[in-house]
Order: C-alpha cells, then structure tokens, then sequence
C-alpha cells in the first residue's frame, strides 16, 4: 500500500514536470521569453538604471539651481537682469557631463576598489580627490568657457586664473563629504547624494567659470 501511495503522489509531480517542460520548449520554439533564474538580477538591473538615469537628471537640475543662487545671491542680479542662457547652458553642462562623468567615475571606483569598510571609503577618496577631481575641475572649466564663446587663448588664460583656487577650495568641501558618501551610500545613490550637497559647490562653479 505505501509504494502504490507514492506512486500516486509521484505521478502528478512527474506530469506536471513534463508539462513544463512542454511549456518551456513551446516558449523557446516560438521565440519568446523563457523563465529563468536570473529575473530578480534583471529587476535590480533595471533599477540601478532608473536610479542611475534619475541621477543625471538631478545633477542637471541642480546645476541649474547652482547658477540661479550665484546670479542672485552672489551676482545680485535681480529677475530683470537673470542671464537665462547661462543657466540653460549649466543645465546642459549638468545634464551632458557632471551627470554622466560623475557616475561613470563611481561605478568605475566601485570596481577598481570593491568594498564599503572605512579604510576602502578612505581609499576611494583618496583616489578621486587626488586623481579624479583635478582631472575633472579642468575639464568643466574648460567646456563652459568654451560654451561662452571663448576662444583656446581666452579659455586658457582664464583656466590658469580660476584653476588653483578652485581646486583649493574643493578641497575644503568634498574630502569628508566623499567619505560619508562612500562609506554609508549604495552606489546607485551617489550622484544624487553628491548633487544635492552639491547645490552650494555648483553656485560656486558657476560664478567661478562665467567671471569674465
């Protein structure tokens, strides 16, 4: 009697394993999606790219907002005389390189120094305040005097004016701001955090580069 019981209940299992299989073939043989193992790693997949896409928005966002408290607050320019062009181009600026650069950077940190202990938070910023950051100053004062209309003379002169100050003064902000980032942050979150402590270094950056 006990092995013709288990023979009852294995049949169903066996059936409903062929018919799987049946299932799975049809779906193969018809070109469309087979199950597979992997769908939690696509959703995450899927997420770490919604929050890297939203990232970049932000950062294009708040340069903007930047460039808005600089003509404001620093410029005292008024409505009337807000220079709407410049903030467009800093959103620009914002949307086409701090956002894509600086996440980039992070994933690629990631990966040259994998972990999130504090000594590895210490590495890494180490790393990007004294490898990435200098790299990084000179690149964004470069692209907005050129978006001004500077020429390669002009652009030059004022990155040999602007450059070592800047540098200086990002080293006064972003040394323990990074730590805290790397060390308590997920990865797919660091742009963002970055960005919105950044909203003061971006007023900064952009009265810095469009002093004429």
């Amino acid at each position: 009697m006990s092995c013709q019981s288990h023979g009852e209940v294995a049949q169903p299992h066996s059936l409903g394993q062929r018919h799987c299989e049946s299932s799975t073939r049809h779906l193969a043989a018809a070109g469309g999606p087979v199950p597979q193992g992997s769908g939690a790693a696509g959703r995450q997949g899927q997420e770490d790219t919604l929050a890297a896409e939203g990232a970049v928005l932000v950062a294009g966002a708040l340069m903007g907002a930047g460039d808005v408290i600089a003509q404001q607050l620093v410029e005292q320019r008024g409505l009337q005389g807000h220079h709407g062009p410049r903030t467009l181009k800093m959103m620009v600026i914002g949307f086409c390189f701090v956002g894509p650069v600086v996440g980039g950077w992070y994933k690629i940190l990631d990966q040259l120094i994998p972990g999130t202990t504090k000594v590895v938070a210490v590495k890494k910023m180490v790393l990007d305040q004294g490898g990435f950051a200098p790299c990084f100053l000179g690149c964004f004062l470069a692209i907005t005097g050129a978006m001004n209309g500077l020429s390669v003379e002009e652009n030059w002169s004022k990155i040999q004016q602007d450059y070592t100050d800047a540098l200086l003064t990002n080293y006064c902000i972003w040394p323990p701001v990074q730590i805290a980032n790397f060390y308590f942050v997920p990865l797919k979150h660091r742009l963002a955090v970055v960005q919105c402590v950044a909203i003061v270094w971006n007023c900064y950056l952009s009265w810095k580069a469009n002093r004429m």
